[in-house]
């Protein structure tokens, strides 16, 4: 695989909107979990929910769209300059070889809810005003930033739920490496919503406290919101030494069960092989890895067998999901943008809420920030079904 380069990224989510926020938070190992209290739920758990989503209204040539999935998205596409950046990459290459590869669990979902609240009692008709397509419909996000970005290339959504907005990386590499684009946008949205609030509780995987990844007292999961973008184009000799590459992808399907993992991780073991093979390293060429860590039981010590069957337990590693939350199809993608930030900042973030690290994990989980230079690191996102899918991540110089 050819490296590419994240010539420019942001992301927003319960700990921040933009990238300077996201890293002082990451830096003061701050929380973004909140007692829930989204829309008309009740429900004893915390939550990640972005502040302001609701008054981020959409331009009129976007009305079609509108609903908060696509709000988030545009939060976050009008920060850091990433529009800019996508503008000038389209310039460069042309608007339609630039392609849009996004992730997602539930799109505008919550607009098909409300307007179900509002059916006509007699014959059930939803209102006049609901728009599908431009909702709830799992190709509106793609189809949104396209028109957002200008850009008219080649476009998909994997919906593969939390490693969605992983795998859309490996996605774009193999368009780009086959000539199908030059250039890609690639990320992932998922917004709060009563299906999954309401459907993670009755699966009786969600915390009545803050979640605690990796912790001996672990109960669940906390669900969160995010929106997070990366722009990727092919390296070149003259990059500079901050610049952070995607140096390899590796994702496998290990079928199990619909929603637990192998007991012994060998889907997740299968997919970081994988992407140590594509990008030719060796186990110990890697200094900290993102742990999917979404505080289950079952989930964390199934991630940790895996991990700890590659690695052992010499590579340091925490989730970032005890601050932001688990953010679904967007979580893969807004944590390869904590990493691009670890790696630019020197940073290993330690795990927050996580106080007694579960001493039958075989891993080397931080609970505290470390701070030293990083050069390659790896990113996890496994999903139901066994959708696994492992990134790597590495500074140009």
């Amino acid at each position: 695989m050819n490296p590419l380069v994240l010539s420019s990224c942001t992301a927003t989510s319960a700990i921040g909107r933009g990238l300077d926020a996201t890293l002082a938070s990451l830096r003061a190992q701050r929380s973004g979990l909140t007692p829930c209290a989204f829309e008309s739920v009740r429900l004893d758990t915390y939550i990640g929910e972005v502040a302001g989503v609701d008054a981020a209204a959409l331009p009129a040539a976007l009305a079609e769209f509108e609903c908060r999935n696509n709000r988030l998205a545009w939060l976050a596409l009008s920060q850091d300059g990433f529009s800019d950046a996508v503008a000038r990459s389209s310039a460069r290459y042309g608007h339609a070889r630039v392609g849009v590869f996004l992730g997602t669990s539930t799109s505008g979902i919550l607009d098909s809810e409300l307007a179900y609240r509002r059916r006509d009692p007699l014959s059930g008709a939803l209102p006049a005003d609901f728009r599908y397509r431009g909702a709830h419909n799992t190709f509106s996000l793609a189809a949104f930033v396209q028109r957002a970005l200008g850009l008219s290339g080649p476009a998909a959504v994997i919906s593969s739920a939390c490693s969605s907005s992983a795998k859309v990386f490996a996605s774009a590499q193999r368009a780009i490496a086959t000539g199908v684009v030059d250039a890609a946008v690639v990320g992932g949205v998922d917004s709060l919503c009563l299906t999954t609030l309401y459907g993670f509780h009755s699966l009786q995987l969600v915390s009545p406290t803050p979640c605690r990844p990796f912790d001996a007292a672990r109960d669940g999961i906390s669900i969160g919101e995010a929106a997070a973008f990366a722009l990727l184009e092919p390296s070149a000799p003259s990059l500079d030494a901050q610049a952070v590459l995607l140096l390899g992808s590796g994702e496998s399907s290990d079928a199990y069960h619909m929603s637990s993992p192998p007991p012994d991780g060998r889907g997740a073991r299968a997919a970081m092989l994988a992407a140590l093979a594509v990008a030719a390293l060796e186990p110990q060429d890697i200094q900290y890895i993102n742990f999917h860590g979404t505080a289950t039981p079952s989930n964390d010590a199934a991630e940790a067998q895996a991990v700890a069957s590659v690695f052992g337990s010499a590579v340091p590693g925490s989730s970032t999901k005890g601050a932001t939350g688990h953010t679904l199809g967007a979580a893969g993608a807004l944590e390869a943008i904590i990493c691009t930030l670890a790696l630019r900042d020197g940073l290993m973030p330690g795990g927050v809420g996580t106080t007694q690290v579960d001493p039958a994990l075989p891993v080397q989980y931080l609970t505290e920030n470390r701070g030293t230079p990083l050069t390659r690191v790896l990113s996890n996102s496994f999903g139901f079904g066994g959708s696994n899918c492992s990134l790597i991540l590495a500074r140009a110089g």
